[in-house]
């Protein structure tokens, strides 16, 4: 990913008497249940994509039913550094996509693997995604996502701890979590992006006849949806990326569809995370983008600036917290209920 040039002013540079109290409590409660008017929170949604006000509960009501194990999110990541450096198309990333696969199917999910071959500044590269899919009552799509890969250098190890990993990492528990509650309203998938990361030093370093070098995962599945009639299904994306810093502070996408980050950033609020879903922007250019350059409403939640260790070698375990990737997780959790309801208030569009 790297930072997009069109950042806010506000964004980072760079890819955060008890007794008679309680009495006097106690016989006023009937009062309020009998006199008192709902008083359900207001949305602070400011138009984004589609004009339907998005729904939002109030702060009772968006405590998680679900919640992730952190403990278990870190396990994955710890996993994946024990492989070593993963760049697209190396051994160490086939073996962890080998992991991957094993725990989503572990969990009940109907996982598939599309394998291609991709041109790259330094060569071909056998590139694939991973798709576990979560049927629904519907069969429109609610998609979580994350890149896999780790960048190539050559001239340290990189291992990714938190650009790869932690968003791997949570997903896999996310994906846990939502297949252990029964059949969901939406249809989900849970989609490990292959080749996000640039071969070349920089993001726009190089160029390949098929498209730039970097998104190749990303943009093969959206042009294998299109290719089989699949893209109006997917109704919502959400991306995660680099989620796992200690001191985790994760801006909105101003790329992002509004309504989706007015409802994670209301939810983060209501369940006490507004210390790391800050109001603050920036825009980041990831693999979100190919999606929605395909007309998919989707955000990224990423902290990209605010990271110090982008895309170094210190990128290691030690920067990343069980207590962030819960956080994120439970964020993401608590907020989906209120992305199916905006969904079913309006009809696919694209």
């Amino acid at each position: 990913m790297k930072p997009s040039s069109n950042k806010s002013s506000n964004a980072l540079p760079t890819k955060n008497g008890h007794r008679g109290f309680l009495l006097l409590l106690f016989l006023a409660l009937p009062l309020c249940f009998t006199a008192c008017p709902g008083n359900g929170s207001k949305s602070n949604n400011s138009g984004g994509t589609g004009s339907t006000p998005a729904a939002s509960p109030s702060p009772a009501n968006a405590s998680p039913k679900l919640a992730i194990d952190g403990e278990r999110a870190f396990a994955h990541v710890r996993k994946q550094i024990e492989f070593g450096p993963r760049p697209a198309g190396s051994s160490e990333l086939a073996r962890t996509r080998e992991y991957i696969v094993s725990e989503l199917k572990s969990y009940g999910l109907n996982v598939t693997v599309d394998e291609w071959q991709a041109k790259t500044p330094i060569g071909e590269r056998k590139m694939a995604n991973v798709t576990a899919e979560l049927p629904g009552e519907s069969s429109d799509v609610i998609m979580l996502s994350s890149h896999y890969d780790t960048k190539f250098f050559k001239e340290f190890r990189f291992v990714g701890a938190n650009d790869g990993g932690s968003s791997t990492g949570a997903l896999l528990e996310l994906a846990r979590a939502l297949a252990a509650q029964g059949k969901p309203r939406f249809t989900y998938w849970f989609a490990f992006f292959d080749g996000e990361e640039a071969f070349c030093e920089n993001w726009d370093d190089c160029k390949n006849p098929d498209g730039p070098d970097n998104t190749y995962g990303s943009r093969r599945y959206v042009q294998r949806l299109k290719e089989n009639k699949e893209l109006k299904r997917l109704r919502a994306m959400i991306l995660l990326d680099m989620i796992g810093y200690k001191n985790l502070e994760i801006p909105r996408d101003d790329m992002g569809t509004v309504w989706i980050n007015d409802i994670i950033w209301n939810t983060a609020r209501e369940i006490g995370h507004s210390a790391q879903f800050v109001e603050r922007e920036d825009s980041v250019e990831d693999d979100h983008v190919p999606f929605m350059q395909a007309g998919v409403e989707c955000i990224d939640i990423i902290q990209l600036g605010g990271y110090p260790y982008w895309h170094t070698a210190e990128d290691t375990l030690d920067k990343i917290s069980p207590q962030s990737l819960k956080i994120v997780g439970d964020v993401v959790l608590a907020s989906l209920p209120r992305i199916e309801q905006r969904l079913l208030s309006k009809p696919a569009s694209q």
